[in-house]
């Protein structure tokens, strides 16, 4: 038998003492239930020990003492046991015990003659146990058990505490992860303005990293204009903005665009004081740009359809008056412009007819093995026939090989292209259409002597509704939706469109198409306008 003595109940005392100060210190949970382990077993002179809490998926061994972690699963009886309530006593034990306890020794081959069971709980909810085991000496006496019963309680309030600051931080780390990967920028202010934290959204749209922003000032984050005269960063200072509130402006980037964005601002009250402020930004360029656009189309698409509406009708009144004798020579001229008019009315509604089947997905091309030298020389040709200012020059080598395109589309790239060659060189001068080979493309071109193009302006060229900004702009007639179209067309054949232009030097626009091969028969897509090969 052990000797309980004075001694050895003031080493457990000061054991108990010195458990829960270390457990009051300490709130990581694993950490801290190894502590609390360790002490139990060494306050009893136990040999072994397990923490088993409770989990989502059931009971689960949280700490171990003088056992092998390969020898674990012969603690198994000990593990799934389900603890139950003694009725009136408030109290829980393990059915069969000692035949549990016999289980373990015999799959271990160690005869654990003494065990006790501890309930870690809180009030009446049990949070788990804890087993102390020994295989010699004499039974735990009643003073062990008390000592344990004192400890255990104060071990579950420290494990349970452990558990909810376990619990915020992972709540915490959840809301960072949404926070960080929301698709609109959010920074959170503190009740002085300055920023607590910013997400990656917000990080790529101003071009500043996250860690660079926090601690400074509102205004010093955001810096926006054009707010239709409210202070964002200062409106809920001094209680002046109580509830939400939405404006939109344009946010000035440290790098790249400005942005037109949303901010929707909402100041968070605990009672009567600031707590946070939450600010949310959302990229809204692409909306505005969208909405310009449809004013735009709408104002283009009238004034073009107006304009040839309005000579067709003209003309065609004129000629029809009966009080009128018309010669031959007026007759033919008012004929020839109600045929223009109509070839114009008819081209821009093609036009249209082809935007919207590219918005839609639904643009088709059938490519076919095309020589790109009989197409270049008839285009050219009606261009020629129409135009006395302008010379046209083909550079294109007889033994060119044969692309892969769709003809008619092809004549509709070079008819954009030619067409605005002559459009933006008012003053005349040379055309010249060429083309060179590579291994796998043919790479073609449209030079002109005409205006040029700003390095400003050629990022948008091939954008819908997108016009040069001068002042023949004025004078010439088109919906900008030419380039936009040669630029789908030669996209959906695979190529790729570009620019080379100087302002008053002139603008020469290249386009690639695949050399067509024998092995692309038969692996032609018409729908997608692509072809594998």
């Amino acid at each position: 038998m052990f000797d309980y003595g004075y001694e050895y109940l003031l080493r457990q005392q000061e054991y108990l003492l010195k458990t829960i100060k270390a457990m009051t210190s300490r709130l990581d949970l694993s950490a801290l239930l190894r502590l609390i382990l360790n002490h139990a077993v060494e306050m009893v002179q136990g040999e072994m020990g397990l923490i088993v809490l409770q989990g989502k998926r059931g009971p689960e061994v949280r700490a171990f003492y003088g056992i092998r972690p390969e020898d674990l699963s012969y603690f198994a009886p000990l593990v799934e046991a389900v603890p139950q309530r003694v009725p009136g006593v408030g109290s829980w034990i393990i059915p069969n015990l000692e035949s549990r306890v016999i289980q373990v020794t015999t799959g271990l081959g160690l005869p654990l003659h003494q065990v006790v069971a501890m309930p870690l709980k809180f009030k009446e909810d049990l949070l788990g146990m804890i087993y102390v085991l020994r295989r010699g000496g004499g039974a735990f006496s009643e003073d062990d058990r008390q000592v344990l019963v004192a400890f255990a309680d104060q071990a579950a309030i420290a494990v349970r505490n452990a558990r909810l600051v376990s619990q915020l931080r992972w709540e915490k780390a959840r809301l960072d992860t949404i926070i960080d990967n929301s698709p609109a920028g959010i920074i959170i202010l503190d009740d002085e303005g300055r920023t607590e934290q910013v997400n990656l959204a917000f990080s790529h749209m101003v071009g500043r990293r996250k860690e660079k922003m926090v601690g400074l000032p509102c205004a010093d984050v955001l810096h926006m204009r054009e707010t239709q005269g409210i202070e964002v960063c200062g409106s809920f200072l001094n209680g002046r903005a109580q509830s939400p509130f939405y404006v939109e402006g344009v946010l000035e980037p440290a790098r790249g665009k400005e942005k037109i964005v949303g901010v929707t601002v909402t100041p968070l009250y605990e009672g009567d004081e600031l707590v946070n402020v939450i600010i949310t930004v959302q990229d809204i360029t692409r909306f505005k740009e969208a909405e310009e656009m449809k004013v735009t189309f709408i104002s283009v698409i009238s004034h073009e359809l107006k304009t040839p509406v309005a000579v067709i009708k003209g003309y065609a009144s004129t000629l029809r008056r009966e009080d009128a004798n018309w010669d031959r020579k007026t007759l033919e001229d008012g004929l020839m412009a109600i045929e223009e008019e109509s070839n114009r009315l008819a081209e821009l509604i093609d036009n249209l007819l082809e935007v919207s089947r590219i918005q839609a997905g639904a643009l088709k091309i059938r490519p076919e093995p095309t020589s790109l030298r009989p197409i270049v020389e008839k285009v050219t040709e009606g261009f020629r026939m129409q135009t006395l200012r302008h010379d046209f020059v083909l550079d294109v080598p007889k033994n060119l090989p044969p692309v892969l395109a769709d003809p008619e589309r092809l004549r509709q790239i070079l008819g954009n292209l030619l067409s605005n060659a002559v459009k933006y060189s008012p003053r005349g001068g040379v055309i010249r259409v060429g083309a060179w080979s590579d291994s796998d493309k043919v790479t073609v071109y449209v030079a002109d002597q005409g205006i040029g193009i700003p390095p400003e302006e050629q990022g948008r060229l091939f954008r819908r509704f997108s016009r040069l900004d001068s002042g023949l702009r004025r004078e010439t007639k088109g919906t900008g939706l030419g380039l936009y179209l040669v630029k789908s067309l030669v996209e959906a054949h695979g190529g790729s469109v570009w620019v080379h232009s100087e302002p008053e030097k002139g603008s020469t626009f290249f386009f690639t198409l695949p050399v067509y091969r024998p092995q692309h028969a038969g692996n032609i897509n018409p729908l997608a306008g692509t072809h594998d090969g």
